[in-house]
């Protein structure tokens, strides 16, 4: 398959106004000593409220915390909810169903940075593992989103499919000590994606022989977010690629060789991750 990629809009997450939680805007930099603290971090959908408020932590998360890396009662750890919020507390009770985390501190609310690149991959074929490598990756890069594709040559993706890939983002989220997990929307058929894509200020689409990628990004300025759009194995069809381009995707090259889905996804995106770096600290 040829490099195929361009960026897409995703959702992004509503920020709702929680009570006793501390908001702060941070900067690059500051979001990223934010989000490598010292402390074991687990995942938690629901947060204390406050200080010394107390919420239950169970399944994979406690299995993890207690018999993985054997915490015990009084270790201190921080739980973050996915959407910005990050609390410290340290365990106050165990039991054989769960554990009592209690907050040391009043939840903080992390915004997102500016960056906000949307992913729109055909990889509903890859086998041994490919799409959880994908899915992972962009994950650890920083992608806002990332939405299957659905075309010609790649019109399917299994539901059970979907639900490992969820579990990756979670793996994955943890991993990178990211403070918001990022999205991975239902599958997306090329009519869905094309309201996106004339809505995008920035939409690149990887093509054989196009403009290479860095030559086209050195024309823009101020812009970290829009989408990345690859094709599956094998490429879009030629109406396919007409129709996106007709619609405001931008053609760009990402080398000479052939690239696998994966391959052309994950190059697009670091390299749009890194430009995007640079056009924030230039502004600064």
């Amino acid at each position: 398959m040829s490099g195929l990629a361009t960026p897409c809009f995703g959702r992004l997450s509503t920020l709702r106004w929680i009570k006793g939680v501390d908001i702060r805007g941070f900067s690059s930099s500051d979001c990223s000593n934010q989000s490598r603290g010292g402390l074991p971090r687990f995942f938690s959908e629901q947060l204390p409220s406050s200080k010394g408020a107390v919420v239950r932590v169970q399944g994979d998360e406690f299995w993890h915390m207690t018999k993985v890396l054997r915490l015990t009662t009084n270790d201190r750890v921080e739980l973050f909810n996915g959407k910005g919020g990050l609390v410290e507390g340290c365990i106050q009770r165990i039991d054989r169903a769960g554990l009592d985390f209690e907050a040391l501190e009043s939840p903080k609310l992390v915004l997102p940075r500016n960056t906000q690149w949307q992913v729109f991959a055909a990889f509903g074929t890859l086998k041994g593992g490919r799409a959880d490598w994908l899915v992972e990756k962009c994950t650890e890069l920083g992608a806002h989103s990332v939405t299957p594709l659905l075309t010609e040559r790649s019109p399917s993706i299994s539901d059970n499919r979907v639900d490992r890939l969820q579990r990756v983002v979670l793996a994955a989220t943890k991993q990178s000590q990211r403070l918001h997990e990022m999205i991975l929307n239902p599958p997306l058929n090329i009519d869905g994606l094309l309201p996106l894509v004339s809505q995008s200020k920035l939409s690149f689409l990887a093509t054989a022989e196009a403009t290479p990628l860095v030559s086209t990004i050195a024309s823009y300025r101020n812009e970290a977010s829009g989408l990345i759009i690859v094709g599956p194995e094998g490429d879009f069809t030629a109406k396919e690629l007409d129709t996106l381009k007709e619609t405001g995707a931008i053609s760009v090259g990402l080398g000479p060789l052939r690239l696998r889905v994966e391959t052309a996804t994950i190059a697009l995106l670091a390299t749009l991750m890194l430009w995007s770096d640079s056009q924030q600290l230039a502004s600064s």
